[in-house]
């Protein structure tokens, strides 16, 4: 597998190897014991599916508050996306800035966003579906969001606001500085 560190170097671009011949591909997705080894000891507990059924369907900025704050593994199964993590740890020298990967099938790579990151994405394409898997339960009561299009944050997302397809939430979500900061930085070492 290789792992790219991205400008947030605890957010992780994971591409697995792909085995081609003339029948197609094989390819290992994920294996916990590389994936600790390089990332760190997670443990994922559920996985979830979405599928959006028309070009800019935008789901985010979500996050879940402590003690059940959630890391995220994110795949694209088909169309594409362009996934962003954003930095929302107090005291982190990247606070409030974001990373942003384009996911597809054809690219066969996943995002890891660990717990401390708000996460969204936008679809490239119709008919997509996009693969997570998280490391604490869905929490009804500790689930948050952040405005998508915060001026501060500075997301060039890839199609304007006309076209895009939101739920009622995600419209009326605060920006960043109107919440209080939900996670407090600790350095892992990265």
């Amino acid at each position: 597998m290789l792992l790219e560190r991205q400008f947030i170097p605890d957010v992780i671009k994971i591409t697995p190897k792909r085995h081609g011949d003339d029948r197609g591909f094989f390819s290992e997705l994920f294996r916990e014991d590389q994936f600790q080894a390089d990332v760190g000891p997670v443990r994922f507990v559920q996985d979830n599916q979405s599928l959006s059924a028309t070009a800019g369907t935008l789901r985010g900025l979500h996050f879940q508050r402590e003690p059940v704050g959630q890391g995220k593994l994110i795949r694209c199964l088909s169309g594409a996306i362009l996934d962003v993590a954003v930095d929302i740890r107090s005291g982190s020298s990247t606070y409030g800035q974001h990373v942003a990967a384009e996911l597809t099938p054809e690219n066969g790579a996943w995002l890891w966003i660990p717990v401390g990151f708000a996460h969204g994405f936008v679809t490239l394409k119709p008919e997509t579906a996009v693969l997570y898997k998280v490391t604490s339960y869905y929490s009804p009561e500790h689930d948050n969001c952040i405005r998508w299009n915060d001026p501060a944050l500075g997301i060039d997302w890839p199609m304007s606001e006309a076209p895009l397809t939101l739920s009622a939430k995600d419209q009326t979500a605060p920006l960043l500085e109107q919440i209080e900061p939900p996670f407090q930085y600790a350095a892992t070492g990265a």
